[in-house]
């Protein structure tokens, strides 16, 4: 039986003429009165329906994008992007706002939260998700709630939701967590090839001739770190079938996890040539990360690439003015957004699936090169 006005009340202890003021957001209500109802509707899964659903699905001209950190160019692109979407001559004068959520799952559930008593009209959130099964599940409560609202979303730059996409690998699904344009009831989702990349890059050193390649990863409970390494380990298992080596049972010696931050690449590197002195190649969790590594193997008196070669994720934009020029794998973000930003609007078709995967490319520069022989 579905959840009534009346129930949230009794649920919340108020009358049902404050819990439709508190959803409204027209009237004023007490701090502690309106927590306790927001609490009871979360409880509950209250979705507003019947003769009510007209005025709950008239969204507003509102659009969130949730990033992790807005002063990461890698988040700044994408919601740039998606903003640009939004221009009056392209979408009859959406107002973008960005949601700086600073990784945190709890807070990434509240915007969401404020997003639908704001009736928005879309909602894209970017960056890797989360890896706990029971956010994953507080996130596509939240998501359909937004979906019988009349939101749309879109998932850019992370894998599909578990009820959408299995293991949240690159392929699609039909799961009832959101509301995309496809009409398959889940939302549509811009992935990126993280896995390939990784993937790529590493298959590029091993071809120079490096044997003994640190990585410096990032937090290990999020989905694109686990994809990046994933691939780089996929690499190594490759090279060792057909090389009769055994380079990847040395991978967890030779990997450490940090967050996608210059200091995490900087301390990173200093660990791992405390475990292996004879480190000639590392791989960054993104580009970032790897000007934190290039700095610590310069204060170490080491070369880059002469003594070793670094590369980093992402092709951000200073990527090919450092010193060296980084080799990286090039995520194209800006076309991304933008993507994802018609799509939250229905001006793009869904792709098949409900998920269009962004391929990457290996972009090669002066940070590498092959390992010294002497």
């Amino acid at each position: 039986m579905a959840v009534t006005l009346a129930d949230v009340a009794a649920r919340a202890g108020v009358s049902a003429a404050t819990v439709s003021r508190v959803l409204s957001g027209n009237y004023p209500v007490a701090g502690a009165t309106r927590s306790r109802v927001l609490r009871a509707v979360e409880e509950l899964e209250y979705v507003v329906n019947g003769p009510a659903s007209s005025l709950a699905a008239a969204t507003s001209d509102l659009v969130g994008v949730l990033v992790n950190d807005i002063a990461d160019p890698f988040f700044g692109i994408m919601a740039s992007a998606v903003q640009s979407e939004m221009e009056p001559e392209k979408a009859g004068g959406k107002l973008a706002v960005v949601c700086n959520t600073g990784g945190s799952p709890e807070r990434e559930l509240t915007y969401l939260m404020l997003l639908q008593r704001q009736r928005a009209a879309a909602v894209v959130l970017t960056g890797s998700a989360v890896e706990d099964p029971g956010h994953a599940e507080a996130l596509a409560a939240r998501l359909r709630r937004l979906a019988a609202a009349g939101t749309r979303v879109v998932l850019c730059g992370r894998p599909p939701l578990p009820e959408a996409g299995g293991d949240g690998g690159q392929g699609g699904g039909k799961g009832a967590a959101g509301a995309g344009p496809g009409g398959t009831g889940a939302p549509l989702t811009v992935a990126f090839d993280n896995r390939g990349g990784a993937r790529r890059l590493t298959e590029h050193l091993l071809a120079l001739g490096h044997r003994r390649i640190g990585y410096v990863a990032g937090p290990a409970e999020r989905t694109t770190t686990r994809h990046r390494l994933e691939g780089h380990r996929a690499a190594l298992a490759d090279h060792d079938r057909d090389h009769g080596r055994d380079l990847l049972t040395e991978a967890d010696r030779l990997t450490v996890h940090g967050a996608y931050d210059r200091s995490s690449g900087y301390d990173g590197a200093l660990e791992l040539l405390r475990r292996e002195p004879g480190l000639t190649a590392v791989l960054a969790a993104n580009d970032t990360v790897a000007l934190g590594v290039c700095a610590a193997l310069r204060e170490a008196g080491l070369s880059i690439p002469g003594d070793v070669s670094v590369a980093g994720f992402d092709d951000l934009p200073f990527s090919a003015d450092a010193s060296p020029s980084l080799t990286t794998v090039r995520i194209p973000l800006h076309e991304a957004g933008a993507r994802a930003g018609r799509l939250a609007l229905g001006r793009e078709s869904a792709p098949p699936g409900d998920v269009a995967t962004v391929r990457t490319e290996l972009m090669v520069r002066a940070s590498t090169a092959a390992p010294r022989t002497d």
